[in-house]
């Protein structure tokens, strides 16, 4: 009698600690944790984290999901010592997915963890930067959306903007990779259709200002690629080529609206929230990132910046999708 007893207890003791497993698997469903780590502040990439959380809850909605999310955001405000030890952090956290947000945050993360859930969005080339083998099947923990733009595109709206015989002008960031791609195509682009380029580079804030100031007069319009240097100095870039009168198109849409002229470009919002798909798929379908094809922007938008276009003499009219 007194070992059937035990042997009940302990039956009776199972069942308890397999019911505490039951209900902490159901808890950890209802809830999930995602790190967020962002290179540096500044409106595409801020759209595109925004867009991201947007798109995972409308997926979550859409799905009948009452899913609790909850957001670990560290942004290394363009410091890599910072990068290093945020993405240990959001590492360490365990968080059931991780987002990059451009190169150098996409970077950071896959350095620190080969198993965990990664997504990656406004990084240009996800394979030249290492984060995956190849775009349609990564084989690795990290996939996500490209923001490669149109370059040759871009290029040829900036041509059609200006006059004279004065080269177009290109300030770019050598030391991000991204910027480095879009150059070598703009120069692939400008070869191809005899346009002539001066293209200059710039490794900190401190320098833009002084190397358009070297630009000034002999360029007849100044191209801008997706680059986290030349998109936190667009203020002062829009103003200094405001004054010139030079008409400036960009890489994104933010960075027109922040003092450039006009783009045909992505929307970064969109791209997170297609960013934000994808996560849906990895933390509610069990999709794993290493056989998600890379996706890249679905739309394209020509934007104008009106008060800019008006204050260096174009009409707006003058003004057409490439």
């Amino acid at each position: 009698m007194k070992k059937l007893l035990v042997s009940g207890l302990a039956l009776m003791g199972l069942g308890l600690v397999l019911a505490g497993c039951a209900s902490k698997s159901s808890a950890d469903k209802s809830s999930l944790n995602v790190g967020i780590l962002q290179v540096v502040q500044h409106g595409s990439l801020d759209e595109a984290r925004q867009g991201f959380k947007a798109g995972l809850k409308a997926q979550l909605k859409a799905h009948g999901k009452s899913t609790k999310v909850t957001y670990h955001y560290l942004n290394a405000q363009g410091d890599q010592s910072n990068l290093n030890t945020m993405s240990q952090q959001l590492v360490q956290q365990k968080n059931d997915l991780l987002l990059g947000i451009a190169t150098p945050a996409a970077q950071a993360l896959a350095k620190k963890t080969t198993t965990m859930p990664t997504l990656v969005t406004a990084v240009t080339d996800l394979k030249a930067a290492g984060l995956v083998k190849s775009d349609s099947k990564p084989q690795t923990n990290v996939s996500g959306t490209s923001d490669l733009t149109p370059v040759g595109l871009q290029l040829k709206l900036l041509a059609s903007l200006t006059k004279g015989n004065q080269p177009l002008g290109i300030i770019y960031n050598s030391s991000e990779e991204n910027s480095v791609l879009q150059v070598k195509l703009a120069k692939a682009y400008a070869k191809k259709h005899n346009l002539k380029l001066k293209i200059v580079s710039a490794t900190s804030t401190n320098d833009v200002a002084s190397v358009l100031a070297g630009l000034t007069g002999k360029i007849s319009g100044l191209y801008l690629p997706t680059d986290n240097l030349m998109a936190s100095a667009m203020k002062t870039i829009g103003a200094k080529a405001k004054a010139a009168k030079l008409p400036v198109v960009t890489g994104s849409i933010e960075m027109a609206e922040d003092g450039g002229t006009a783009t045909y470009g992505l929307n970064y919002y969109d791209l997170g929230k297609q960013t934000g798909k994808m996560a849906y798929n990895v933390l509610e379908k069990n999709q794993k990132p290493q056989n998600m094809a890379v996706q890249t922007a679905k739309k394209l938008h020509l934007y104008v910046n009106k008060a800019n276009t008006k204050a260096i003499g174009l009409q707006t009219s003058q003004i057409k999708e490439p």
